[in-house]
């Protein structure tokens, strides 16, 4: 048997870690590991148009399968590509192994050709981050980077000289026997004990969820029944938690819609479960607050905390549901309930007169026909902006659904290279990526990647002409929109002369059927669905001060009108409520 290099080794350990599949594009200092890929079964090389697309869609993969996933870059500008991709999946706490390929470590410091220095550069957005320098550190170096990226949750990043790549594999290594998968961590009995004493304490209680509650629905209902709490939650738990919720209150945030807002400011103590929300100005200052989470870092940065649980939310409400007293009060949770329902039957009447006769379409209009039409098991990839807010109001959440942006990071362009990851996930589920015409025009040579790759992913373009959502903060900063503006080509006619499905909408009527015939069609699909740039609606009580970025103040809500399936579901949560 040939003795191994350490490019062979290499994609030897990524295979036992349960890597499927490496995703980047091919350059001199890579090519011994590209070639190693080639000569192994167990891996693909994905070949994309942009490594930051390789880095995405890692990162949407690791988030699918909760699994290890990984990316690569060549020397120099080649891995440098990866980052924002790859801060996206750290933010997210995606699994993902980064290979960032190094010049000749002859030539290291001497300011050779493409040289960076990769040990520097990827050091904010990784929990590990080295230089395979020498053969002898392998294969440890590379199996403590993966189970950083796998125990903490985010990336790992390694870097190797194409030299070094192409040496002989040390003989008798020491290969150990990787974690691959995460422990639950259980809160002391102290604080579960201090916790189920704030809980019966407390008059009026409300649970606030983020992306800490996956796993954790059943777990959080039960506690919410027995004390009679209102549910409310972050754009990242909406997913996981807005499903069969008879006590959901809807979201807070910049975002934000229904009566989370008051449930979270009106009650006596708030839970933060699983949730590291940012916007501390949404949060109350004079309510007490207990935040359970399983990062430890998360605890307190936001919000003066009461109490500060570190632990896994399923693991800490199995502890501590059977040790807190049912409350029988309802007044709080039927009070926010029905605030809620009202709050969602005013907003809803800005859409629904005339949507299907208004030119240019009604957005909303085209997410709320997208939740109708798209599979009960769909996997949807949003762009940030204006895609978010449709996005949040109008996909209907079942338990199998997933939704998939850049929640924490915020980056354009996320849509088309997330839906790439999650599609080569399981080729027969289907994927919507949820573009804007800004976000697709800037990585849209991956386009390509779906015809390459035959990947049925299809794309509904919402095309308004402009960047809607930093429209949206000029104007309530009281600034005139400037250099927000596209001129843009016939998406759809550049998707067929790709060799994919196109087809442009300009008129309600013909919506339906347009991603009917998307949907069914068997390949790559684009549909450019022109859209009303003005789709934006602000309160008339925002002060010019209110918005930087996505950061608010002073107000509770920036975005009115429209909520979709939502207001069945609070009318539903209605009937909860006791006549008297």
């Amino acid at each position: 048997m040939a003795k191994q290099n350490v490019a062979e080794q290499f994609v030897d350990i990524l295979a036992r870690a349960g890597v499927k599949r490496m995703y980047g594009v091919v350059g001199d200092s890579l090519n011994p590991v590209v070639d190693a890929i080639r000569r192994n079964s167990a891996i693909d090389w994905i070949h994309v148009r942009h490594e930051e697309t390789a880095a995405f869609a890692a990162g949407a993969e690791a988030q699918i399968t909760g699994s290890l996933a990984a990316c690569a870059g060549s020397c120099g500008p080649g891995n440098l590509h990866l980052i924002n991709g790859l801060y996206d999946a750290h933010r997210s706490m995606a699994p993902v192994l980064a290979l960032a390929s190094h010049i000749p470590s002859s030539e290291i410091g001497l300011g050779y050709f493409q040289e960076t220095h990769p040990e520097l550069l990827f050091q904010e957005c990784s929990h590990y981050n080295e230089m395979i320098s020498n053969p002898e550190q392998m294969p440890r170096l590379l199996q403590t980077a993966i189970q950083h990226a796998i125990g903490r949750g985010g990336v790992s990043v390694v870097s190797m000289p194409g030299d070094v790549a192409s040496k002989p594999a040390p003989e008798k290594s020491i290969e150990h026997a990787l974690v691959t998968t995460r422990p639950t961590v259980r809160p002391g009995d102290d604080e579960i004990d201090k916790l189920c004493r704030m809980v019966d304490e407390a008059k009026r209680v409300t649970l606030f969820c983020g992306s800490g509650t996956a796993g954790a629905h059943a777990e959080v209902m039960e506690f919410a029944e027995k004390i009679k709490s209102p549910v409310g939650h972050a754009l990242r738990g909406k997913e996981w938690i807005q499903y069969d919720n008879p006590y959901d209150v809807g979201m807070s945030g910049l975002l934000g819609y229904g009566a989370a807002y008051e449930a979270t400011n009106e009650c006596d103590l708030l839970v933060l479960l699983g949730t590291d929300f940012p916007y501390n100005a949404f949060l109350p200052g004079d309510v007490k607050i207990v935040q359970v989470d399983v990062r430890p870092e998360h605890l307190g940065r936001r919000s003066k905390l009461d109490l500060a649980v570190w632990g896994d939310v399923r693991e800490t409400l199995r502890c501590l549901t059977p040790r807190v007293k049912p409350k029988s009060d309802r007044k709080f949770l039927d009070r926010m309930l029905k605030k809620h329902a009202n709050a969602l039957e005013g907003v809803v009447k800005a859409y629904t007169r005339k949507v299907e006769k208004h030119v240019p379409i009604h957005p909303e209009y085209v997410a709320s026909v997208l939740d109708e039409m798209a599979d009960d098991d769909a996997v949807f990839t949003v762009d940030t902006g204006m895609n978010n807010v449709w996005a949040a109001r109008y996909l209907t959440p079942n338990g199998k659904r997933r939704v998939i942006g850049s929640f924490s990071h915020g980056s354009m362009a996320n849509a088309l290279p997330q839906a790439i990851g999650a599609q080569f996930t399981d080729l027969n589920r289907q994927v919507v990526a949820m573009s804007g015409d800004g976000g697709f025009s800037m990585l849209m040579g991956d386009f390509l990647t779906l015809v390459q790759h035959d990947l049925p992913v299809k794309v509904v373009l919402f095309n308004n002409s402009s960047l809607g959502m930093v429209e949206l903060e000029m104007l309530v900063a009281g600034l005139p929109s400037y250099g927000t503006t596209n001129k843009n080509p016939d998406f759809a006619a550049i998707a067929r002369a790709a060799g994919a499905y196109g087809v442009r909408v300009e008129k309600p009527k013909q919506l339906q059927s347009a991603l009917k015939d998307a949907f069914k069609y068997k390949g790559p699909a684009l549909v450019d669905v022109v859209t009303d740039p003005n789709a934006l609606s602000i309160p008339p009580k925002i002060s010019a001060d209110m918005v930087t970025g996505f950061a608010l103040s002073a107000s509770k809500i920036v975005l009115d009108g429209g909520v979709g399936r939502m207001l069945q579901m609070a009318r539903s949560n209605l009937r909860n409520v006791p006549r008297p």
